[in-house]
């Protein structure tokens, strides 16, 4: 199956890529929005994901989901699912979200059209423009599929 590519965001003074890259691995928890763990339960395993330092405004580097979604261990409720990462690449240089306010082709980006979202699909163009602003290239795999963020149950 191919590929499809996701953004996560993380406040860096709680969870900064350069603690994942240390861990090695860790189990993307505590997401309560009902949105997000739509986008979290339509994961699969190889799916890239794209780094995102919320208090700081920009990308910084690149994960793979390593894990289908599970039932998340931080809550009592089935229905919050959690899934595993593993980090890729840090991006040899960070993305600022004001640059990518400022380039054109990201008008449809749900980092600039819902930017309070945690967890969001991204267009396999809108993944490699930010690798190519990065500065960083990823070796190709395997064939990418967009990522399809589930109908919206109206809650989140």
């Amino acid at each position: 199956m191919a590929r499809a590519f996701w953004l996560l965001k993380s406040e860096p003074e709680l969870y900064p890529f350069s603690q994942l890259v240390a861990e090695r691995k860790t189990l993307w928890e505590g997401v309560r929005n009902h949105e997000a763990r739509n986008n979290l339960a339509a994961m699969a395993k190889s799916d890239l994901v794209l780094f995102y330092h919320s208090h700081d405004s920009e990308v910084v580097g690149v994960a793979r989901v390593t894990s289908r979604a599970r039932r998340d261990p931080t809550s009592d409720d089935a229905r919050w699912v959690a899934v595993e990462i593993e980090p890729v690449a840090a991006l040899e240089q960070p993305v600022p979200l004001a640059a990518i306010r400022a380039d054109r082709s990201f008008s449809t980006l749900k980092l600039v059209t819902h930017g309070r979202l945690s967890v969001m699909p991204v267009e396999p163009r809108h993944f490699e423009r930010i690798l190519e602003l990065g500065g960083t290239k990823l070796p190709r795999r395997r064939a990418i599929r967009p990522a399809k963020a589930p109908e919206a149950d109206g809650r989140g």
